[in-house]
């Protein structure tokens, strides 16, 4: 795994620096030339700021993280951020212009934003530049004026560029919801603001009673009180149609374990049994459905049909970003449930032979977007694109090492 990390990291830094123009490349073919305009989304500028400035804790000795981080964090501050009207722009141009959305307005979102605020207050950890804190103490505030929603809680996904939330339809859903949960967490780990822990708290029960069912999945899109959209009284052509706003996701599923128990612990509750009974059932909930029990790996969508008790498997594909995260809180649950009949160490170790087999490119570096084993297709697909980052993979192999680490020095 080590060895992993480290082709991971000779891969992508410096390649995806942009020299030119700040900020990181976002698109490269296959075997790893540059491909495209090269336009940059939030999102994964920031996962950068974010990865660059752990790996640069984990590795003090080499500068080059520090410079590499210095570098995004300028072109967040100076053309990602909006001076006029606040938060962070959801997509620009290789040069840093805003790009026009579909009905021609600038548009931004919670998600582009929570995630800002997770690679600011890395980068403030790793740098002690005030000046992130800072940004990532007003993307904070912007987003408690404009997404926060005071009536029901938690925050709106979809936002004008002056801030204003679509509150009609679905306008609050899971992906948004536990990244806000993720960003929060790491913002009060340095910053331990009041204000910040009573958000941090609030999005906390809300992912962990409200967005989990009893059996131990993701609701995935809710109207403003909360209302769930689901398709489960409906005909099956009807489901497979709406597919897309109402299904089993395993890989969020056992990411949100992860992300429970990391907020837990932020907050002063690592031994709640609540939480942990939440994190255990969705951790378990995607062994018994979602997991590939011959080859290992874990399914992209499911869903229960009408009447039905088992999960239909509906897309057996196996997308790279929840492999990475399957690996992560495999090995968290075989820390705190060490004899559990479920086995999660040995499932770790499978899944770990399962990502060296069908997703690391032993040629070229770099992880397939995914498996091999489903999507042989995939081996000449984009190594990196706005939505392929290296994010999941450098967090989820930098979780392990450190277990691996604690499992080692325990008796």
């Amino acid at each position: 795994m080590e060895q992993e990390l480290n082709n991971l990291l000779d891969v992508w830094y410096p390649r995806v620096v942009d020299t030119e123009h700040g900020g990181y490349l976002s698109r490269f073919t296959h075997d790893w030339e540059p491909d495209g305009s090269q336009e940059k989304m939030i999102v994964t500028q920031v996962r950068h700021l974010w990865t660059l400035s752990k790996v640069g804790q984990k590795y003090p000795d080499d500068s080059s993280y520090l410079e590499y981080a210095a570098h995004g964090f300028d072109f967040l501050r100076q053309e990602m951020w909006d001076e006029t009207h606040g938060g962070f722009y959801q997509l620009v141009t290789r040069e840093g212009d805003a790009i026009l959305g579909e009905e021609g307005e600038i548009n931004k979102t919670l998600y582009g934003n929570a995630f800002a605020i997770y690679g600011l207050a890395a980068y403030y950890e790793f740098s002690d530049n005030a000046e992130a804190l800072d940004l990532a103490r007003r993307t904070f505030e912007w987003l408690e004026n404009h997404a926060y929603d005071p009536a029901h809680g938690g925050y709106f996904q979809p936002l004008a560029r002056d801030g204003t939330p679509d509150t009609t339809g679905y306008p609050k859903d899971y992906n948004s919801g536990i990244h806000i949960l993720e960003a929060l967490t790491e913002l009060y780990t340095v910053w331990p603001d009041e204000g910040v822990r009573d958000r941090l708290e609030e999005m906390f029960i809300i992912v962990r009673d409200t967005m989990t069912t009893d059996r131990g999945n993701l609701k995935l899109y809710f109207q403003p009180d909360w209302t769930h959209l689901s398709y489960r009284d409906s005909t099956e052509s009807t489901v497979r149609a709406n597919i897309g706003r109402d299904h089993i996701t395993p890989g969020h599923d056992i990411e949100t374990a992860y992300l429970l128990l990391e907020a837990a612990h932020a907050l002063g509750l690592d031994q709640d049994p609540a939480t942990l009974e939440i994190a255990k059932k969705l951790t378990d909930h995607t062994l018994e459905t979602g997991w590939d029990g011959e080859t290992g790996g874990f399914y992209d969508i499911g869903y229960y049909f009408k009447g039905d008790d088992e999960l239909t498997i509906l897309r057996d594909t196996k997308n790279w970003w929840a492999q990475a995260e399957g690996l992560n809180t495999l090995l968290m649950m075989a820390e705190i449930w060490p004899e559990d009949p479920r086995r999660y160490f040995n499932k770790f170790t499978r899944q770990w032979e399962y990502i060296k087999m069908y997703l690391i490119d032993h040629d070229h570096k770099g992880w397939y977007d995914s498996g091999l084993d489903k999507s042989p297709e995939r081996r000449t697909a984009l190594k990196s694109h706005i939505w392929k980052g290296n994010y999941h993979t450098v967090r989820s192999l930098m979780g392990c090492l450190e277990r691996l680490d604690e499992f080692e020095k325990s008796p």
